[in-house]
């Protein structure tokens, strides 16, 4: 069914995988997920100045023993960070209980000293509702749009104090597992905390406040004054920047130092684009992201705008890939999938912007395929309405390069420059008599005469046009482009009639009356193409060219030649044939006087004449004596060509009853030397 194969069914299938993108399942969307971690890998890594990491691992459980350490471990060591110039101290885990060695004091003591933020966590399972806050201020109401949680893994109240800062730690794992965002506040029970990022920024600049700003649809910013302002999603989370490279354990002069637990059993880290990873190096790579203005948006409004994109792209991709050829669907597809896929990765890495290539390209694909097998279809009915309707009519190397550029092929009529053949078998009235009792015998022989001059047209690249009985309608330059189809046209008529004397060689072995055919061709502009009804049609031709060849043959058997060629037909010939000029004449119909030549092979004229430029002389002088009713000294000539030009000699005896005529019956005063033809 054509339906199936139509650019509806296309539009159709762009329908359906619109619509499997708005629902968005879990392979869609982690498709997606993962070609913003292909964006990411893509970047060029670059080395962070102002942040380190101090992995605890297993040498140091060897050197301080089994965790949780005494408290007064934890305070030697950000003191000693400090002394070694560490501006401010993150301690990426949580004091919940109370030191079993009574050093809480100790540390405590230690963070009155050192700048030193403590790190809380945000729990569903949870039953601690007393988290330390910091101060909050908010434009709009921000708290339907936070991640909730019912409690939170604190820190003793006493070590809680002495901190410049305690930030809440909570990951939001996307459908895959992977954490690629972090929340910059959250809710717990009925307050609002920052996150672990946010009050290290409040914190290194001694801030008493971080603002959340909120608008319709959710929240739009969180700022701490001072710091660069965080553009959120509406749920406050910010897509993680994984691409900055932090240094572990070195030098922390000037540095805001994250202190993470390492050890193996100790942590669990999480799942990122970049492998798994400790807790502290994510909130590490979340503050820079923030610092550094890496972090990437995307909008609300993603979604819609990604469905509108695939949906126009796609009705862009039927409209265009549907009236191309077939040869040209993948160097277009490359464009497209290349410009989408590229303009994914600009958006991403020039201007932090999260657009979605993947299913744009999945879709592109989709329909590509979808199309394209429309196109074949639609090509291969192409190629078999032609090689139907061309098979034959044309010869196979024509049909084939027709098959293969059907642009070729102009469908619906053009005006076209044709050279036009009629070929009619003469007296085929008492040829047919023979065959009375034996009409197969007579469609055998008129399949004998038409087959080997079919095989001669379509060899020399010409259409037949139609049968008519035993009549043969062909032109050249159609539907091909023939630059010579003058000379191709001629050519095919000079071996139609060597063709016909072997016929008739078999003929006479067979005791069967021979054949003779006469031949017009003439040259001129006609309509060509699709010709017909809506149910039934033929490729063909229409105009006052086709016409006069059809009368040009009619009167070849009244000149005694074979061929008859219109004036329009023997241009450009001059160097490949012999044309010689038989007469104007007005056909039968037509008012307007054409000159009519015939064709002479190269053998038959030299064959019977070495002085030829000679006898073309003595033809010219003849038609000028008859034209200028000289009729004794014309038919002097015509009878000296008769004896001397035996190709010519029936062309000649013609003239000669018609000069005897003239003289009888002379023509009008002002008579112009055109015949004016009585018969067809």
């Amino acid at each position: 069914m054509r339906w199936l194969t139509s650019s509806w069914m296309a539009l159709l299938v762009l329908l359906l995988l619109v619509g499997l993108r708005y629902e968005d399942p879990f392979l869609v969307e982690t498709a997606r997920l993962k070609t913003f971690d292909f964006y990411q890998k893509l970047q060029t890594p670059q080395l962070v100045n102002n942040l380190v990491l101090i992995d605890l691992g297993e040498d140091h459980m060897k050197e301080y023993g089994q965790w949780p350490w005494p408290r007064d471990v934890i305070a030697d060591i950000i003191t000693d960070l400090y002394d070694n110039g560490a501006s401010l101290v993150v301690l990426n885990f949580v004091f919940p209980e109370k030191d079993r060695m009574g050093k809480d004091w100790a540390l405590a003591f230690a963070m009155e000293n050192v700048p030193t933020v403590l790190t809380q966590v945000a729990s569903p399972r949870a039953t601690g509702k007393e988290a330390t806050p910091r101060g909050l201020a908010y434009k709009g109401n921000p708290f339907p749009y936070l991640y909730s949680y019912r409690g939170a893994v604190m820190n003793i109240k006493q070590l809680a104090d002495a901190a410049v800062g305690v930030g809440m730690v909570s990951t939001i794992p996307e459908i895959d597992g992977v954490v690629r965002r972090m929340p910059m506040a959250v809710r717990v029970a009925d307050a609002i905390y920052p996150s672990l990022p946010v009050e290290v920024m409040r914190a290194s600049i001694g801030s008493r406040t971080f603002q959340i700003k909120t608008e319709e649809g959710g929240i739009t910013k969180v700022r701490v004054k001072g710091m660069p302002i965080i553009n959120t999603d509406k749920h406050s989370a910010v897509f993680i920047d994984y691409t900055p490279v932090i240094p572990r354990n070195i030098d922390v002069q000037g540095k805001i130092v994250f202190v993470g637990l390492v050890a193996e059993g100790l942590t669990q880290p999480v799942a990122t684009p970049w492998g798994p990873m400790d807790t502290h190096e994510l909130n590490a790579k979340a503050l820079s992201t923030i610092l550094a203005g890496t972090s990437i948006q995307r909008y609300d409004f993603a979604d819609l705008a990604e469905l509108l994109f695939i949906l126009g792209l796609g009705i862009i991709i039927i409209f265009v890939l549907s009236r191309i050829s077939v040869k040209w669907t993948v160097p277009v597809m490359i464009l497209f999938v290349s410009s989408t896929a590229y303009g994914g990765f600009f958006a991403f890495d020039k201007h932090n912007q999260l657009w979605d290539a993947s299913y744009p390209l999945f879709a592109i694909l989709f329909i590509f395929l979808q199309v394209t097998f429309n196109n074949f279809a639609r090509e291969f009915r192409l190629k078999q309405q032609i090689k139907k309707q061309f098979g034959t009519y044309l010869s196979p190397a024509m049909v084939l390069m027709l098959q293969k550029n059907p642009e070729l092929l102009k469908l619906g009529g053009e005006t076209k420059e044709l050279s036009i053949l009629f070929c009619d078998i003469r007296g085929f009235t008492p040829i047919s008599e023979q065959y009375k009792t034996n009409p197969q015998g007579l469609t055998e022989l008129i399949n004998r005469f038409l087959t080997p001059m079919t095989n001669l047209i379509m060899h020399n690249e010409g259409t037949i046009d139609k049968y008519m009985g035993d009549c043969i309608m062909a032109f050249w330059n159609a539907p091909l482009d023939i630059t010579d189809h003058r000379k191709k046209a001629i050519g095919s008529a000079l071996r139609m009639v060597d063709s016909l004397k072997d016929l008739n060689v078999e003929l006479a072995k067979e005791n069967k009356m021979p054949i003779n055919i006469g031949i017009g061709i003439n040259t001129g502009e006609v309509v060509v193409g699709n010709m017909g009804s809506n149910s039934r049609f033929d490729y063909s031709i229409l105009g006052d060219a086709a016409n006069l060849a059809s009368r040009l043959e009619g009167q070849s058997k009244g000149y005694g030649v074979t061929i008859i060629l219109g004036e329009d037909t023997v241009k450009e010939v001059e160097d490949e044939y012999y044309c010689v000029e038989l007469d104007k004449i007005a056909v039968k119909g037509k008012k307007e006087a054409v000159t009519i030549y015939t064709v002479l092979s190269t053998h038959d004229y030299m064959w019977h004449h070495t002085d030829w430029a000679s006898m073309d002389q003595q033809h010219e002088k003849f038609l000028i004596l008859y034209r200028g009713q000289k009729w004794m000294l014309a038919e002097k000539f015509a009878n000296d060509l008769a004896t001397a030009w035996i190709p010519m000699r029936a062309y000649y005896n013609v003239m000669i009853d018609r000069i005897e005529n003239y003289k009888k019956n002379p023509p009008e005063e002002n008579w112009d030397g055109v015949y004016r033809a009585q018969t067809k």
